[in-house]
């Protein structure tokens, strides 16, 4: 019997070093920052009354090309942001930026009634956007950019028309192994 229990103790002994070394090998998450994009109170109205509940909308970013936006509810504030962060992180895209700072072309993107249109600039311009295409623009780390938000102004809406907008950009790599030719060629 106490052979019996010396062995289960080292058994578990062994188990727990493999999680240590699991944990030890696995590679660091990327360092992401990220912003509160829109918290709005959502209300269901049922049979039995109101029922009240927080929509938060959370954008991360490397400042490298790496974008993502994530939305979640909840019906407390914090836990609402907590969930559209897990979301934000997991649909993270990655967009092409020329020389770290601005766009390879001008592009428009859609959301709803939502349009947003991007223009590349010059060395030197900054960010110039609305409060929601800002916020995207600078975790996605581009510099130099000219940005006007037409239609709707739905927070929600333009943050997604700003991501849609930098998902349709494409280089001149992209265009060159569509058409099945060289950068040169073009």
């Amino acid at each position: 019997m106490a052979e019996n229990i010396k062995n289960n103790e080292q058994k578990v002994e062994k188990t727990n070093r493999k999680e240590n070394t699991r944990r030890v090998n696995q590679p660091k998450e990327k360092l992401l920052n990220g912003q509160v994009v829109n918290i709005a109170r959502v209300t269901k109205v049922t049979k039995g009354g109101r029922h009240m509940r927080f929509a938060a909308t959370y954008a991360v970013g490397d400042g490298k090309g790496l974008i993502g936006l994530g939305t979640g509810k909840a019906n407390e504030v914090q836990d609402a942001i907590k969930k559209a962060e897990q979301a934000a992180g997991r649909n993270l895209i990655k967009i092409a930026i020329v020389d770290g700072r601005t766009l390879s072309h001008d592009v428009e993107g859609k959301c709803g009634r939502a349009r947003v249109l991007l223009k590349k600039a010059k060395p030197g311009t900054g960010v110039i956007a609305g409060g929601t295409a800002r916020i995207i623009l600078e975790l996605a780390g581009v510099k130099d950019v000219v940005s006007k938000s037409l239609g709707t102004n739905t927070k929600v809406n333009v943050a997604k028309a700003t991501i849609n907008a930098l998902k349709s950009m494409r280089t001149k790599e992209h265009i060159a192994e569509l058409r099945g030719k060289k950068v040169e060629e073009l």
